[in-house]
């Protein structure tokens, strides 16, 4: 590459862009807990496309109130629902 040339953005090479390492396990922690999808977004306020974003690992991000939500809804610390894959 020429000193006056960019690296390819992955974006418009049209790549994905790298993914993340964070996984989710809402799905374990709703079954140890004997609750549903649609409880917890009741109980929390978050639709329930929202937790299923969550819940299948589609999420890009999430804010520290939804997880605060979340938490208290389940009883369970962050560590209980994210963890890094290698």
């Amino acid at each position: 590459m020429a000193s006056s040339e960019t690296p390819s953005d992955p974006v418009e090479d049209g790549a994905p862009p790298p993914a993340h390492r964070i996984v989710c396990h809402l799905d374990a922690a709703l079954t140890s807990r004997g609750m549903t999808l649609t409880e917890l977004s009741e109980r929390t306020g978050i639709t329930m496309a929202n937790l299923s974003i969550l819940k299948n690992n589609r999420a890009k991000a999430i804010r520290f109130s939804t997880l605060t939500l979340v938490c208290d809804a389940l009883d369970a610390t962050p560590a209980e629902l994210f963890s890094v894959r290698p």
